[in-house]
């Protein structure tokens, strides 16, 4: 029979399905909860320190009362992050496997990079010539007035593999809204949304996608039918796999040839 996990795979990750063993799939989602201290990285070892650990009638609470709580009230980060963590460890699996079928995907998993004004030189960033990737993100930063520091840290998940995804899932989604050209505003912020649903397959994606929507205004509706929701359906579906993208290897790249290796379409 085949598993809910592997039919439920974003369309970007499918592609390479077949050409993988299934006995390596499998060996993939050993978890790691068990292993010994000195086995663990030292985010892993970290997390671990900090995790908070919940039985499955928790895990189901949680992620009922957090669901309600960021449909009543969006800007409730607490409540979204809650609910990425109670609601994502198929898709999470899902981008484990995607990230360890790429080369830089390993990379990122062995190196566990972070994002955050203490890793990152924002002044250099700054100083690169404006058709970087670099200089594109660090624009955004300042005209949309966002911080890389503000993303809340991972307690909920039982693996420490999982538990780096979701982080850099968190710390890489401004960096998408910079590749989309998408400001933070209501809009902006669905569409974003409805193209990491398709990207990565996360619920909570599909939930921030499809009950953001319903708090536009009709202005915004209207404009959000006519052309966002067609253009962020068409990005999620055609575009490459984002989470196995070492971003901060690609600074100086131009942006616009990145956009076109991605498969991004920039909204007209």
């Amino acid at each position: 029979m085949r598993r809910f996990w592997q039919s439920s795979w974003p369309l970007a990750q499918r592609s390479w399905q077949s050409s993988v063993p299934k006995a390596v799939l499998a060996n993939r989602r050993t978890v790691v909860t068990e292993a010994p201290p000195e086995e663990l990285d030292a985010f892993e070892r970290e997390y671990m320190k900090q995790r908070i650990q919940i039985s499955p009638f928790q895990k189901l609470l949680l992620g009922a009362g957090s669901s309600i709580a960021a449909l009543l009230d969006p800007r409730r980060h607490d409540m979204i992050a809650c609910l990425g963590e109670t609601t994502g460890e198929n898709a999470l699996w899902n981008i484990l496997d995607t990230m360890q079928s790429s080369e830089e995907g390993r990379r990122i998993l062995a190196e566990k990079p972070r994002i955050n004004t203490q890793t990152i030189d924002f002044n250099r960033l700054e100083t690169l010539p404006p058709d970087t990737f670099g200089a594109t993100y660090a624009k955004f930063l300042k005209d949309n007035k966002v911080t890389p520091d503000s993303r809340m840290e991972v307690r909920f998940l039982e693996d420490p593999k999982l538990a780096y995804l979701m982080t850099r899932y968190r710390e890489c989604h401004d960096l998408v809204h910079a590749a989309l050209n998408m400001p933070t505003n209501m809009l902006g912020e669905v569409a974003v949304k409805w193209v990491e649903a398709l990207n990565t397959g996360l619920p909570m994606c599909y939930g921030g996608a499809v009950f953001g929507a319903v708090r536009l205004r009709p202005k915004q509706r209207r404009e959000y039918l006519k052309r966002y929701l067609p253009w962020a359906i068409d990005n999620g579906k055609q575009m490459k796999p984002l989470m196995p993208i070492y971003w901060e290897q690609r600074w100086e790249q131009n942006v616009n040839d990145l956009r076109a290796e991605l498969g991004i379409k920039l909204l007209q």
